[in-house]
């Protein structure tokens, strides 16, 4: 039955696991942004998420470009 599974590398780990950690991060910028009310909050929610975003942008890319699979 394990014949068909191929064991992930531990950089595919690595890649999956704060892929998945940006993903909630990414969450919960959003519910900061959607909750706060004082314009100095609002500037630093759209500055955190415009981090994460980045962040999850360029994790994405590295994905694609070793081929992981997030299976």
């Amino acid at each position: 039955m394990y014949l068909f599974f191929r064991r992930r590398r531990p950089k595919e780990n690595y890649l999956i696991n704060e892929i998945n950690k940006t993903k909630i991060a990414l969450e919960a910028a959003y519910s900061n942004f959607e909750n706060v009310v004082d314009p100095d909050l609002i500037d630093s929610c759209i500055y955190q998420l415009n981090a994460v975003q980045n962040r999850y942008r360029f994790l994405i890319k590295e994905a694609k470009a070793s081929d992981t699979t997030f299976c």
